[in-house]
Order: C-alpha cells, then sequence, then structure tokens
C-alpha cells in the first residue's frame, strides 16, 4: 500500500525538460473561437475541486480565480477558461478510493457542496447545469455552464437510495468505479473480482438510466465496459479516457468497445494525461514504479521519495507528451467510433503534468486548430466540442423521461458480495 501510494505520487512529478516550442496558428485559434461564440465547448473533466480541498481548504474565495494562475499548481482559472473558449465544464467531485465508503459519501457530498460554492462566488461567470438544455441556455448567456460529475462508484455506499440523493444533489454523471475494483464493479488499475459488473452493479446501471444520470465508463476494466454497454439501455459516457491501440494502458478504451459505441450512441472525451496518451510516458512510469520497488524501506512521504530517487529522475527525465500525441488519440476515436463519438476530457487540475501545448484550460483552441488544419471541417469542430456531448445528454433525458412511471430501484448488494 505505500509503494502504491508513492508510485501515484512519483508519477505526478513535473519532470520532464524543457517544453518544446509549439508551432503556433493564430488564425485558426481565432477562427475556432468563432465557431465555440455559438457552440458550446463542453469539456467531460475537471479536477479543480479537488485540487482547491487540497490547497486551500476547500474555500474557493482563498484563492483569486479571476486572476490567471498559470505561476501556480492550478490549471484552470477564469481568465484561462476565457481564453480557451471553454462553455460548459463537468467538475469532478472525486475522493479518494482508499476511504471506507461511509467517508467517501460524506466527503462526495463535501465537494458537491465545494461545487456549489464555487458557482455562488463568481455568479456571473458560472451557473449550475443539470441538462443539454441548460447548457446551452447559460452559454448563451456568456456564462460557464457547470455540471458535477461523479468519480468513483464506491461513493453510493453500495445504496441505490444514496444514488438518487447523489442525483437530487446535481450529479449528472457517476464513474462506476476508479483506481480499485469495488464490491460490484471491476476497475482497470485493480485485481478483477466480478468479470466485470456483478448482477447489484447491472441494477446500478438500470437506476442510472432510469435517473437520467449518465454511465461513465472511464476507469472501469474492459470486461466492465462491456457489461455497461450490454445493460444500458442510454449512450454511456468515458468522461477522461483516451484509445488503448495508441497508447497501451489499461484506462484508456480498446477497440473493440469503441467499435460498440457507434450501436450505443456513447462518447470517448479525449484525455491528455501524459502517460494515457504517450506511450513513452507510460512506460516511464512504469520504469518509475521498479525503482519505487526498490527502495526498502519505502520512504514515509512524497517529499521523501522524491529525495530518494532523485538521482535515477535526474537521469531518466519523464518523456514529454505533445499536442500531436493527443491529436493522434482522437483520430483514432473518430476512425474507429465515428465522428459522432468522441469529445473532450482534459482532465486538468488532476494530473501534474501535461503535454507541450496544453498546458492549462486556455489552450482548446490551439488544440481544435490543429485538428483543422489536418482537416477537420467547421462542422468537425462542433461535434467534437459540444454537439456530441449535448446528443448524448438529450438521449440520457429521453431514456429516463421514457422510466418516469418506472418505481425507483429497491436492489440490495448480495450478502456474499458484500462479504468479500
Amino acid at each position: 500500500m505505500i509503494r502504491t501510494a508513492l508510485l501515484a505520487a512519483v508519477a505526478l512529478m513535473t519532470l520532464a525538460g524543457p517544453a518544446l516550442a509549439q508551432s503556433a496558428d493564430p488564425a485558426g485559434e481565432a477562427r475556432v473561437l468563432r465557431i465555440l461564440r455559438t457552440t458550446p465547448l463542453i469539456d467531460g473533466h475537471n479536477d479543480l475541486p479537488w485540487a482547491l480541498r487540497e490547497g486551500f481548504g476547500n474555500d474557493p474565495h482563498a484563492v483569486d480565480l479571476r486572476v490567471n494562475q498559470a505561476a501556480t499548481v492550478l490549471q484552470t482559472d477564469i481568465p484561462r477558461l476565457r481564453a480557451g473558449g471553454v462553455g460548459g465544464q463537468f467538475w469532478s467531485v472525486y475522493v479518494p478510493a482508499d476511504l471506507t465508503p461511509v467517508e467517501a459519501a460524506k466527503e462526495t457530498f463535501e465537494q458537491i457542496d465545494t461545487v456549489k460554492r464555487l458557482i455562488a462566488a463568481y455568479p456571473d461567470v458560472f451557473a449550475l447545469a443539470t441538462t443539454a438544455d441548460d447548457i446551452e441556455r447559460i452559454h448563451r448567456s456568456g456564462r460557464i455552464a457547470s455540471l458535477i460529475g461523479m468519480e468513483g462508484g464506491y461513493s453510493i455506499d453500495d445504496s441505490l437510495a444514496l444514488l438518487r440523493v447523489f442525483h437530487d444533489a446535481g450529479a449528472r454523471y457517476m464513474t462506476l468505479a476508479h483506481s480499485k475494483t469495488t464490491s460490484w464493479a471491476d476497475s482497470a488499475t485493480d485485481a478483477p473480482k466480478w468479470g466485470g459488473l456483478n448482477p447489484f452493479g447491472e441494477e446500478v446501471v438500470r437506476e442510472m438510466n432510469r435517473l437520467g444520470m449518465m454511465v461513465d465508463l472511464s476507469h472501469v476494466s474492459e470486461d466492465t465496459m462491456l457489461d455497461a454497454l450490454r445493460v444500458s439501455e442510454a449512450p454511456v459516457i468515458f468522461s477522461h479516457s483516451s484509445a488503448r491501440a495508441v497508447t497501451g494502458h489499461n484506462r484508456n478504451v480498446p477497440d473493440n468497445v469503441l467499435a460498440r459505441l457507434r450501436d450505443n450512441g456513447g462518447i470517448v472525451m479525449v484525455t491528455f494525461v501524459p502517460g494515457f496518451v504517450s506511450e513513452a510516458s507510460r512506460l516511464w512510469s512504469i520504469e518509475v514504479g521498479a525503482e519505487v520497488a526498490k527502495l526498502v524501506p519505502p520512504p514515509a512521504d512524497q517529499a521523501a521519495a522524491e529525495a530518494a530517487l532523485q538521482p535515477w529522475l535526474e537521469a531518466h527525465p519523464r518523456p514529454n507528451a505533445t499536442l500531436a500525441d493527443v491529436v493522434a488519440h482522437i483520430q483514432h476515436v473518430r476512425d474507429v467510433a465515428g465522428i459522432d463519438h468522441v469529445g473532450l476530457g482534459g482532465d486538468f487540475d488532476g494530473t501534474g503534468s501535461l503535454p507541450d501545448g496544453l498546458g492549462g484550460v486556455d489552450r482548446y483552441p490551439a488544440l481544435l486548430a490543429a485538428l483543422m488544419a489536418d482537416g477537420w471541417s467547421e462542422a468537425d469542430i462542433r461535434k467534437i466540442a459540444g454537439e456530441n456531448m449535448l446528443r448524448v445528454m438529450r438521449a440520457v433525458e429521453a431514456v429516463a423521461a421514457s422510466k418516469v412511471d418506472e418505481r425507483p430501484g429497491l436492489a440490495r448488494l448480495a450478502v456474499d458480495d458484500a462479504a468479500d
């Protein structure tokens, strides 16, 4: 457990060499910003609420987000959101997977409260959204539609009733698992228990369909992805994942799942995390893990780990991921799943390093301009920016509307499963 925590900490360290210069395309970026005036750019995953919890006492007033924070640890602030043309943002209400379920539920509600206090702190900039119509209305008003995404099914404490309360509080997607396998869903980065979803996990998906809560399959195993696609009557999402055929990380989406999205109607919101978009960065992380395993006894904290590993890290700096790497993932998702099934989920403030050219939320125009330079049309850009996500949300809302007369689910986790 200690080594796992150290590996996670060291993997977040920004130890790459100097960022490489990116070729600027001012005309292309200006064209993108004109497009984003009428089509909201909707990002699927931003961890600013967790950054506020960790660094600022969960207080949106403890840091002035009206000031560019590029010189600090934050990757998100209002000037850069505006420069990036962001029109809709799913704020992640992440809490760690190693909490007890009761602690996770409490802290997730605290994070939902953080999002709502963030919105209240800057009412001229942000407004709470829970529907696709809300996003378009808020975007027309000149504000940024703010949505809530839960990252980790352990927060419902195996209770469909608690799932409903989270939905009532504003959560509009839930990631079924995070870094650890739960009592009903296998994680992509932990030992499997269920071969995907167990029967209670299937009931969770059905109840999410009834509520109109999007099923998020980032972080889950391939078997869990396939089970969710089989069970869900509504489109699923990957709020922040990339393509496994391009970078072989288990967190990414394999081609057989990408192909299934055509029939399901879902979306992969391509993420920017270096280890998920650069094969060299992924392999570097594995090498870091091997070096951490050699530390006996293991250092007690991140600072001690950095000190112990410093000679190796200086000799083996993190390889730089690039904007071009992200473009390659976006293009692969388009090639396999289709233009209607790709979006953006940067994971800003959820990763300690970012690709060259994508160092903050202001860089979306550069990414979209690069796609246009590769031949993407304005209609294509509108789809990846926001139209695809709006379509998915409306389809999820339609499924929920068709189930309005159904009774709430009362399924409980089987005793044998709960004991595992």
